[in-house]
């Protein structure tokens, strides 16, 4: 058996080593050195929910909802044909529709009574009895707007009936130097849904009645005088009434009912404790 000394043992191990070369150690993190990072750098913060940016529209810092433009009268009446004034006091509004011919006695008894009413004028109206027209407004009565010609408007396209209440109005400044509006009446009364809000989107609140004198029927072959007018208007006596009557006289008999009754009208119903305003006090909110 072959021995070998500690000290040719040693001597071997150092000739291998260098035949080898020096054996690498495991990296260590400097701690200077910072953390590798990925190729693509993570957000700042986190990215919208909801459809990409590109298909949602710039805010703008600027921009408002589009909102509608408030009536020149209270919204409690939009959507309406106003058949009275709804108010608890003992008031009368006498309105009268002048659409025929000339006014008569009915401004002389206003003026004697003073009383304001109201008075819804065609523009064919103004334009045929254009002093009759003025003396209603110098006179101080409300003037409400009643169309150009009087025709039936739910026979109407929207745009016939914007067209009929702004040629209207435009006659009737022309002429007298009032803003009709905001108060219309229907012609014949004749009106539905769509009309009426036509005439809302218009500027205009509609006014119906709550009783009709029915003085523009005439004398009815002779059954019929200034008393039936009287006795129907008193009859339907209620705060807030609206009575409807009409200037001028009767195409057929040629009577003006209307006119001859309004004295005993005025007088009745004052001995019934009304007393009388223009359609004014429906602008005001409640």
């Amino acid at each position: 058996m072959v021995r070998i000394s500690r000290a040719a043992v040693v001597v071997l191990v150092l000739a291998l080593a260098s035949c080898r070369g020096p054996v690498a150690s495991p990296p260590t993190a400097s701690p200077t050195t910072p953390a590798p990072t990925a190729t693509t750098p993570a957000p700042t913060t986190a990215p919208p929910s909801g459809p990409p940016s590109s298909t949602r529209p710039a805010p703008s810092s600027t921009s408002k909802p589009p909102t509608t433009p408030a009536p020149p009268f209270p919204r409690s009446l939009l959507g309406q044909d106003i058949e009275r004034i709804p108010i608890a006091q003992r008031v009368v509004a006498l309105t009268f529709d002048a659409g025929a011919n000339a006014v008569g006695s009915i401004l002389t008894t206003l003026a004697q009574q003073h009383i304001t009413a109201t008075f819804f004028l065609t523009g064919d109206f103004v334009a045929d009895f254009p002093d009759a027209a003025r003396r209603i407004a110098a006179a101080g009565h409300r003037i409400g707007n009643h169309s150009v010609n009087h025709p039936h408007f739910t026979s109407l396209s929207d745009a016939d009936i914007r067209a009929q209440l702004s040629a209207a109005a435009a006659t009737i400044h022309g002429t007298t130097g009032a803003n009709p509006a905001p108060l219309f009446r229907f012609p014949y009364g004749d009106r539905d849904a769509r009309t009426i809000a036509v005439v809302n989107a218009a500027g205009y609140v509609p006014i119906r009645w709550t009783v009709d004198s029915l003085g523009w029927q005439g004398t009815m072959n002779g059954s019929r005088g200034a008393a039936f007018v009287t006795q129907r208007v008193v009859a339907a006596a209620t705060a807030g009434e609206i009575v409807l009557m009409h200037v001028g006289s009767n195409p057929d008999d040629h009577s003006m009912l209307d006119a001859q009754a309004l004295p005993d009208i005025i007088a009745a119903l004052r001995a019934q404790g009304y007393g009388f305003a223009s359609l004014d006090a429906l602008l005001v909110p409640a």
